[in-house]
């Protein structure tokens, strides 16, 4: 039996992991999982319970969403959150499954890229997820600034025998789709592509740009990009075997099961009220 429960030093994340009397080397299988026409497909989850029902469900892989997170903890998303709430429920989810755990670190935080990737290596992260957008302004982070950021993670992660998956979230469909602009997926789709080449080359594992829901968009993504390319599956995306058939490496749902629970439970309030 393994003790999950933290040193002294480890900020209430848990130090390893141990599923039938080894331990796993979840990085490296995980990245083993992205492969083009053979994705991984990742349950995002918000607590221990979910994230074991997702492995009862069939899910192999378990990632957090920043979302859920916050708003069952009565906060806003973006890093509304305190950091140490968000990591400690990472940290849980971990320990709660014998799977990969891949962490959705919003904008990282604040943190020194030494310090995440400490972090994130301490609860036995399998991977994460950053984005690309300052959350104190609501803007977008100037290419080159995130490509430095990404390289300092790629550095402090190759420290590690079996660093986390890193996964670079690209977020031009995100700000034109707010916007309100028309056409948001072609008029953004070359400086996606350009940025998320660039990410690439700065060192992430994969890269995500969320908000692609259009099939001819994905598979010009898929052609144009030079890695592993992560598409959510929103409620109006392709659906997964279609996604599948595009070359995509790796799909998650963000957090559309949390939305679905909310709609659900609310409906069932009213239900129950109206007896």
């Amino acid at each position: 039996m393994v003790d999950h429960s933290p040193g002294p030093d480890d900020l209430g994340y848990v130090t390893s992991r141990i599923s039938g009397g080894r331990e796993w080397i979840v990085s490296r299988e995980f990245l083993k999982l992205h492969q083009p026409g053979a994705p991984v497909v990742v349950a995002n989850v918000w607590d221990a319970a979910t994230a074991r029902w997702a492995n009862e469900a069939g899910f192999t892989t378990v990632g957090t969403t920043s979302w859920a997170i916050a708003e069952a903890a009565g906060h806003d998303d973006h890093e509304g959150a305190p950091a140490e709430l968000m990591l400690s429920v990472a940290a849980r989810i971990v320990a709660a499954v014998d799977a990969p755990v891949t962490v959705d670190a919003e904008a990282g935080y604040g943190f020194a890229p030494e310090e995440l990737v400490r972090r994130l290596v301490a609860m036995g992260a399998a991977g994460f997820n950053v984005e690309e957008t300052d959350h104190r302004t609501g803007e977008l982070v100037p290419a080159e600034e995130y490509g430095r950021y990404l390289a300092a993670l790629r550095s402090e992660l190759d420290r590690h025998e079996d660093p986390p998956v890193l996964n670079a979230r690209v977020d031009g469909f995100l700000h034109a789709f707010l916007a309100g602009r028309t056409g948001v997926e072609k008029e953004p789709l070359p400086e996606v592509v350009d940025r998320a080449n660039r990410y690439l080359a700065a060192g992430a594992d994969c890269v995500y740009p969320i908000h692609a829901t259009e099939t001819a968009t994905i598979g010009r993504l898929v052609e144009r990009i030079d890695g592993p390319v992560n598409v959510s599956a929103l409620p109006r995306s392709p659906t997964i075997r279609e996604l599948t058939d595009l070359g995509v490496a790796r799909i998650s749902f963000g957090p559309r099961h949390w939305w679905s629970f909310e709609k659900w439970f609310k409906q069932q309030l009213v239900a129950d009220r109206d007896r």
